[in-house]
């Protein structure tokens, strides 16, 4: 279990992480979501004695990361997957990393057999790919058998094949009874791989919950009706609760506030013909721009807005998180 206790860390007068409590629960896969500059890596870097937090504490497995005796045995990370000498071969690397700890040999050629890397054990890392990079850090990670994993953007630079191996390899890892904390910048994937969330933004909490009742929150579910009466079927939708939009001459309707079956049942009963009746779930994704808007550090002016073919960036003011 991973624990954080009023983490907060400022750099000068810039507060770069601000009170955040949380708890990581074993069994589970949670997701550590915010917006670039939310402090997301430095809350990380906390958890592991990395960097030492202004105030606050965080424990992994009931004490400070820094007090087990061996680590790699109790916690695996990846912050950084190209850390890695690259003169090193991927096996002499994880060779080097178990004799801290004793771990023989044949655990590292385990790990490289689950990584997909035993063809280019023997190779440089210098000749990696990004892929095969991280692909050996989620090794390193995973090579002391930990009963905790904290891994930064483990699918960064991974083809769809190496998405959906760490898809399966996190579920399986939580199946097991470990404790799983994954950030991700890759909304779609982490809706198929966590079951809880952590979202921070400028540094503080934001939400604390799991991926279905974070959605149904932000989002809810809507309808989406298509008839050649909308206006009149909205008339006859309308009722506290029920948001409507369309209509007006559209032939198409969006409903949030109720359900298809009340829907068809109404739209049955005054004789009005439907030619489509679609209940739509809100995605991660939205509900994710939605609740952390106004976090972002920098936005971007979209050519529609500003009548030009260039974007620009535009940066919050100084002193957000980093």
């Amino acid at each position: 279990m991973i624990r954080a206790y009023e983490l907060t860390k400022r750099y000068g007068s810039t507060t770069v992480v601000q009170d955040l409590d949380f708890t990581v629960r074993p069994g589970t896969v949670t997701g550590f979501l915010g917006p670039n500059g939310a402090g997301k890596s430095t809350t990380m870097r906390m958890l592991l004695g990395l960097d030492a937090p202004t105030r606050g504490r965080s424990t992994i497995g009931g004490r400070a990361y820094a007090t087990h005796s061996a680590p790699l045995t109790e916690v695996g990370a990846l912050l950084e997957a190209r850390s890695v000498h690259p003169g090193r071969t991927a096996f002499h690397h994880l060779m080097a990393l178990a004799h801290t700890h004793g771990i023989p040999r044949r655990r590292v050629e385990h790990v490289l057999d689950l990584a997909g890397l035993t063809a280019v054990a023997h190779t440089r890392v210098k000749g990696f790919s990004l892929g095969m990079g991280q692909r050996l850090g989620i090794a390193a990670a995973l090579l002391g058998d930990p009963a905790t994993l904290i891994l930064d953007e483990p699918v960064n630079g991974l083809d769809p094949e190496g998405v959906l191996w760490i898809r399966t390899l996190l579920k399986s890892l939580a199946e097991q009874g470990r404790t799983v904390l994954v950030s991700s910048h890759l909304m779609s994937e982490m809706a198929l791989t966590a079951d809880r969330l952590v979202i921070i933004g400028r540094g503080r909490l934001l939400a604390d919950t799991t991926v279905t009742d974070f959605v149904a929150r932000a989002g809810g579910s809507t309808v989406k009706v298509v008839t050649p009466q909308a206006t009149a079927l909205a008339e006859l939708l309308r009722a506290p609760g029920i948001q409507i939009s369309g209509g007006d001459g559209r032939e198409e309707l969006d409903v949030r506030g109720t359900d298809a079956a009340h829907i068809g049942r109404l739209a049955a009963a005054h004789g009005i013909p439907l030619y489509e009746l679609t209940p739509r779930t809100a995605s991660l994704e939205q509900a994710f721009m939605d609740l952390t808007h106004a976090s972002v550090q920098y936005r971007v002016s979209t050519p529609e807005a500003t009548g030009s073919l260039e974007a620009t960036a535009t940066p919050e003011p100084t002193g957000a998180p980093a």
